[in-house]
């Protein structure tokens, strides 16, 4: 399940981890519509694949992703309607993607290595955990150019405070890695050569639960957070029963008991 030359490359790890590497250097990995068709089929076809456990986004080249494609934008102009029509068609495939994200039953990791920007800051708020280095830097300008980052305030407002996005998104300046971790936009910072690493670590810990529990889970967490307090604590709770209903958990908990490591069956 590997691809070169393509703007989006695949390398599964035998331990369930599939790579996603956005590979348009010459657009810096902008979220083209071709570049979102492509992420968007991939999510598709391997949604219920049991051999993928984690998925984990990177970059190839000197940005992460440069926001959407301005050139393509540009072009659509030239449409009768003014590129109306073409428009939302790509915000419309935009924030099918990003939503896909953090609807999927299986953890996404951002990995971030350079700068991501726009809609690619979009992106990496989108996704359930961040890892940067030290080298990433983030950014909405879009206010610099007269196109307010209206789309990625949607995850932006939602991974960190409203005081803090919105600085970024009235100024349109650049904030370093240990900025963005300090705002809770990426889990933590690493060296530029630990990064990958430190990544693989993480997500191959993850892939080592259940696929069920996860799914459960990460659908719960971000159902929750919208609800009032005890909406949340209600709707939670018939998780939890409706989890320990489920082999995995009866599983999980007599392997705690028998001091032994689960062997689970995802479901």
């Amino acid at each position: 399940m590997e691809s070169t030359n393509v703007i989006l490359q695949q390398e599964k790890t035998q331990s369930g981890i599939l790579r996603l590497t956005l590979n348009d250097e010459s657009r810096r990995n902008a979220l083209s519509y071709a570049m979102l068709t492509e992420i968007s089929a991939v999510l598709n076809e391997i949604e219920f694949d049991e051999r993928v456990r984690v998925i984990v986004i990177a970059a190839n080249g000197p940005a992460f992703c440069a926001g959407h494609d301005l050139k393509e934008i540009s072009l659509a102009r030239s449409t009768r309607d003014g590129g109306r029509s073409k428009f939302e068609g790509l915000f419309s495939a935009c924030a099918s993607v990003m939503q896909s994200i953090v609807e999927y039953p299986k953890p996404v990791i951002a990995e971030v290595a350079t700068v991501a920007t726009a809609a690619g800051c979009q992106l990496v708020a989108s996704c359930d955990l961040a890892l940067a280095a030290d080298t990433a830097r983030f950014a909405t300008p879009g206010v610099n150019i007269g196109l307010f980052c209206s789309t990625p305030m949607v995850a932006l407002s939602r991974n960190v405070s409203h005081k803090h996005a919105m600085e970024m998104l009235l100024t349109g300046d650049m904030i370093s890695a240990d900025r963005a971790e300090q705002m809770g936009l990426v889990n933590r910072v690493l060296p530029a050569e630990d990064l990958t690493s430190s990544t693989m670590e993480l997500a191959e810990g993850i892939a080592q639960k259940s696929l069920l529990t996860l799914a459960m889970g990460k659908r719960a967490f971000y159902a929750q957070s919208s609800m009032p307090l005890a909406d949340a604590y209600k709707y939670t709770s018939q998780v939890m029963v409706d989890n320990l209903m489920k082999y995995d958990a009866k599983e999980g908990v007599r392997a705690f008991f028998e001091k032994r490591r689960p062997e689970w069956q995802d479901n």
